[in-house]
């Protein structure tokens, strides 16, 4: 399986949709892409073209996914994705890949990598540090989520504040009272619209307390 085959059949559904070609199916393609060979990825994901672009990360999730994909390629597609960010430029590709190729290998390990991206002056980089703590809340582990949106609280990004936003909310579900812990402290001068994701799940009457400290 290679690139060039890939971005063959790619081309091949795209004469079915002139306008642009569904995710779903950029997501179907890629699952039967999925052992290819992470050089091969490199190719795909260094591509112009943001349809193949999300092909590439696309593989690395559902190779991610695979509980039969050993250690040493989950390592591989996981030091890929972090050595090639600067391609990973959209808020759709970080969402797509980050919780399993990312939050997936960390799991068990030191979390460090993450709290450096979300230092990072890129702004897809701080998003995929939040975004990938999705699968530690799914493991009902949320200590991370909350450390590192403390860390992006007030950041100046959109695709930042509300992958923030998204993320407590989830991490809420688990913790009620860490999330209204969370937001005692920083809903006062957190972005409005971190604070309209952060809250959505809560009852009407906590909706609009939070939303009368701004």
């Amino acid at each position: 399986m290679t690139a060039k085959e890939f971005n063959e059949t790619l081309e091949m559904i795209g004469r079915d949709y002139p306008g642009a070609i569904p995710k779903r199916e950029i997501f179907a393609l890629a699952k039967e892409y999925q052992k290819m060979p992470v050089d091969e990825v490199v190719k795909l994901l260094k591509c112009k073209s943001n349809d193949q672009k999300l092909g590439a990360v696309s593989i690395l999730d559902w190779k991610a996914r695979n509980k039969k994909t050993a250690e040493e390629e989950r390592k591989a597609i996981y030091d890929l994705y972090i050595d090639n960010h600067e391609f990973i430029d959209d808020w759709g590709m970080v969402d797509r890949a980050a919780p399993y190729v990312v939050g997936g290998y960390l799991h068990g390990k030191d979390k460090k990598p993450l709290y450096d991206l979300a230092k990072s002056k890129n702004p897809m980089e701080r998003r995929t540090a939040i975004v990938s703590t999705y699968y530690f809340i799914r493991k009902n582990e949320i200590e991370d989520t909350f450390k590192i949106a403390e860390i992006l609280v007030h950041d100046s990004e959109h695709f930042v504040q509300t992958a923030v936003g998204s993320w407590v909310r989830e991490a809420g579900k688990r913790d009620e009272e860490k999330l209204r812990n969370f937001l005692d402290k920083y809903a006062v001068d957190m972005p409005r619209i971190m604070l309209r994701y952060a809250i959505e799940k809560l009852d009407q009457v906590t909706r609009n307390y939070y939303l009368g400290l701004k």
